[in-house]
């Protein structure tokens, strides 16, 4: 467990790490802020994309074997990813990291499946008593049972490394300047791959096949259309090609129309859209979590900014005002954990969206002050819904899918997480193109509030898949 905590880590740390490297980025690379910005981009559409084709990978050769694959390409790329001679080479080194990081927590899920199995009669029977799972027998429900404390122990890993991720890279840039972002992964990497390689259980018999035959199933077209879809949309909401706007969101939309035909006939589909036609329990955990992620991440890129605008602060001191989070998200998660036990997956998500909307609201005082004990409450309210919803939409997910399928479920689930942060971000540069002050949080508060109210429309209608 921490072999794969600290692997699927390492995703969610640098996606926020960069936050506090833009700055230098644009001066040491002569940028605007609209080119800097793609090294974030890239990440994010790199890992949207790799979440589902890792996860199938997973599920068909094996999630140690694919984890320590992952953990070996993240390793290689950030020792070379320092002397790239210029920004695109920089953008493309994100990219093929966020690629090996999205092989981290597809594989770390399925694997969580076979040591709840493992884990003995005895400690299976326990675990199922304390989640209300006593009735159930068999493997896969005593696996199901006992899933819900080891991905939390992976959830809080996860929102730990998210929420410390501009602390940690304040300090590197500060210290050592933006290379260490990426050097700091490689002992990380390494770890994490030589205590899976050394402890966790060796992959079952997977299929074998030819490097043509991989290539042919990777659905290769699918994923071109999924990440051109997402691209133009984005670049027609953000209006970086000014006259064009209208050609950009009409070809954005046709691409994803011709995405889904493909998909619902190409076996097997990058993005397995007939898995959610058949499972709808499942989809509904997908679109609850994407609306959920798109609230949290409108707070947690926006604020950073409103701070350091409106209220003037240094990068270093916003970076501490956000640890509250961390450690709300930490002390929520194996809470979380326990009240499923208790009261079962359903309530938590409800009580996690509903504490949201209350925080998303709460979020208005902001535009009055943004004095530090203030916004060090907001943070730490933030975290408790956050970790909530997080792990329950995990177990959600779990339970909804069969154990064949968890893999490229999984794979899913992630993408859900990064298609909620793109549109929280795509949106905050709608609503604040001049930058974030006091006017345009009030505006951007009011979004928030909108999408907590359908985030929790769709959570009453989720019921666990019957067994």
């Amino acid at each position: 467990m921490a072999g794969l905590s600290l692997g699927t880590a390492l995703n969610p740390l640098n996606s926020s790490m960069i936050a506090v490297a833009l700055v230098v980025l644009r001066a040491d690379f002569g940028l605007d802020v609209a080119t800097v910005t793609w090294v974030v981009t890239s990440f994010y559409l790199s890992s949207a994309a790799g979440q589902p084709l890792m996860g199938r990978l997973a599920d068909r050769f094996g999630p140690r074997r694919m984890f320590m694959l992952g953990m070996a390409l993240v390793a290689v790329t950030c020792a070379l990813a320092p002397f790239s001679p210029n920004f695109a080479l920089l953008c493309v080194a994100r990219a093929v990291m966020a690629l090996g990081t999205a092989a981290a927590y597809p594989s770390a899920v399925v694997m969580v499946g076979t040591l709840a199995q493992q884990s003995g009669p005895a400690q299976q029977s326990g675990t199922a008593q304390q989640s209300g799972a006593s009735h159930q027998s068999g493997p896969a429900q005593r696996a199901n049972a006992g899933s819900s404390r080891p991905l939390g122990h992976i959830q809080m890993a996860n929102t730990s490394a998210a929420a410390v991720g501009p602390v940690l890279g304040g300090l590197l840039v500060a210290f050592v300047g933006w290379e260490a972002l990426f050097l700091v992964n490689v002992p990380l990497a390494l770890a994490a791959l030589l205590i899976v390689r050394q402890a966790a259980p060796a992959d079952a018999a997977r299929e074998r096949g030819s490097f043509a035959a991989l290539l042919r199933d990777s659905d290769i077209p699918g994923i071109l259309g999924f990440v051109s879809s997402l691209l133009l949309v984005m670049m027609a909401l953000l209006d970086v090609a000014p006259g064009f706007r209208w050609w950009l969101l009409a070809g954005g939309t046709l691409i994803a129309a011709l995405f889904v035909w493909r998909e619902l006939r190409f076996t097997p589909p990058f993005l397995d859209l007939r898995l959610l036609g058949r499972n709808r329990p499942l989809m509904l955990v997908y679109v609850g979590f994407a609306v959920f992620n798109s609230v949290y991440y409108f707070a947690f890129f926006g604020l950073p900014q409103l701070l350091q605008e409106a209220g003037g602060y240094n990068p270093g001191l916003v970076g501490l005002l956000m640890l509250p989070l961390a450690a709300a998200s930490v002390l929520a998660t194996p809470w979380a954990v326990r009240a499923m036990g208790r009261f079962g997956v359903r309530r938590v998500l409800i009580a996690g969206v509903v504490l949201l909307a209350v925080v998303a609201a709460l979020m208005w005082l902001l535009t009055g002050s943004v004095a530090i004990p203030l916004v060090l409450a907001l943070t730490a309210l933030l975290g408790v819904p956050f970790g909530a919803v997080s792990i329950a939409s995990n177990q959600g997910m779990f339970v909804s899918t069969r154990p064949q399928e968890r893999g490229v479920a999984a794979g899913i689930f992630q993408t859900c997480r990064y298609v909620g942060a793109i549109t929280a971000t795509v949106l905050i540069g709608v609503f604040a193109a001049d930058g974030v002050d006091q006017e345009s949080w009030g505006l951007m508060t009011l979004t928030m509030l909108v999408l907590s109210a359908l985030a929790f429309a769709v959570t009453l209608l989720w019921r666990e898949k019957p067994r």
